[in-house]
């Protein structure tokens, strides 16, 4: 493992872009060196996460009131939007996308608080130290959902699916809407809570090559589904400590999702942060096109000399070459079908972009 990492920190501070949060972050995460990758970065998360978490929310009213704000419905101000949800319409109250904030409770046809990351997953469980304390009263990992639905997933672990909610060979597939937010918050609570929440125990897939606690299944569900807009409602409303039901502390994998490609490897997920080497390099100064690209080559189009340099997804350089305003074809006939790392660089600076080959 330790081998491991130490290789993983050699190629990605080669490859992944620079990190730097936008301005509004930037007090939140003071103290992380965001230069770091793998391990290191994982750990300067860790404790920004468990220092910013100054106050411990009650998992009774504290939980029940700060879920009515964070997860209001943004088209109905009356409403929450419950987890694992897909319909309002279909005349099935277990399968509700929404629901009125004063329909909480535990009978059938109210809506109560999952907990993503299943109380009896962890190890200890949740609750080893009482039910009005974290972790079993983290707000990050308590989601709105309908009793029965929320009975249905009960204790079985995250798999691969697609299309809805479902029970699938007795794991649980979340719906295309919320395996992102799945994925994001068994982050979160591994980051928060270390062992006590390895991701493993909560979900079945490919174990990560860089780090065995981590299943690439989540890493995949980050990528694939974007930060919706309840999650940043979320982790803007719990990183405010002033806030009255809020925690104090973000979801660093919400504020930004290629965090995880940093740390993990795998599937690279979006960069919300998108930040370069210098404030002149821009996107548009280039063009890769076509991408994907099921040719052997691809071009770039610019008005300048450009060095390009191309690693897989591990890593690896696999190529490098130049191109300019005359010259601007790659020829990538080499390169065997996958995602790629496009590294290009020039006098103002560099940035990094994902090219995909059929």
């Amino acid at each position: 493992m330790k081998q491991s990492y130490i290789y993983f920190l050699l190629v990605t501070s080669v490859c992944f872009a620079q990190l730097k949060p936008p301005s509004n972050l930037q007090s939140y995460y003071t103290g992380v060196n965001f230069n770091n990758t793998g391990v290191d970065l994982f750990n300067d998360l860790a404790v920004i996460t468990a220092s910013k978490h100054t106050n411990y929310l009650t998992y009774t009213p504290g939980i029940w009131e700060a879920d009515k704000i964070t997860d209001e419905d943004p088209t109905n101000s009356s409403n929450v939007l419950l987890i694992y949800g897909y319909n309002d319409d279909d005349g099935n109250y277990v399968t509700d996308r929404t629901r009125s904030k004063a329909l909480n409770g535990g009978n059938s046809g109210d809506w109560n608080r999952e907990h993503v990351f299943a109380n009896s997953l962890a190890s200890p469980n949740l609750d080893d130290s009482g039910t009005n304390v974290p972790p079993y009263a983290d707000a990050h990992n308590l989601r709105p959902s309908d009793v029965t639905m929320n009975s249905n997933r009960g204790s079985l672990k995250y798999v691969d699916g697609s299309g809805n909610a479902k029970n699938i060979s007795g794991n649980w597939y979340p719906g295309d809407e919320w395996k992102g937010d799945v994925a994001r918050i068994i982050m979160y609570m591994y980051l928060r809570y270390g062992t006590q929440c390895i991701p493993s125990y909560v979900s079945v897939g490919t174990t990560n090559s860089i780090d065995s606690n981590m299943i690439n299944l989540l890493l995949d569900w980050n990528a694939e589904d974007p930060v919706s807009v309840i999650e940043d409602n979320r982790n803007t409303y719990h990183g405010n400590a002033t806030n009255t039901y809020a925690q104090g502390n973000r979801n660093p994998f919400i504020d930004n999702p290629y965090l995880a490609t940093v740390i993990w490897g795998e599937t690279i997920a979006q960069n919300r942060w998108n930040t370069l080497s210098t404030n002149d390099f821009t996107d548009s100064d280039f063009k890769i096109y076509p991408n994907p690209v099921s040719k052997n080559y691809f071009n770039i189009k610019t008005n300048q000399l450009l060095k390009v340099e191309i690693f897989d997804i591990l890593g690896k350089s696999i190529l490098k070459t130049q191109v300019d305003s005359n010259n601007s074809k790659i020829d990538i006939n080499r390169l065997t079908k996958g995602i790629y790392l496009v590294k290009l660089i020039s006098d103002k600076g560099s940035v990094t972009k994902k090219l995909i080959k059929q």
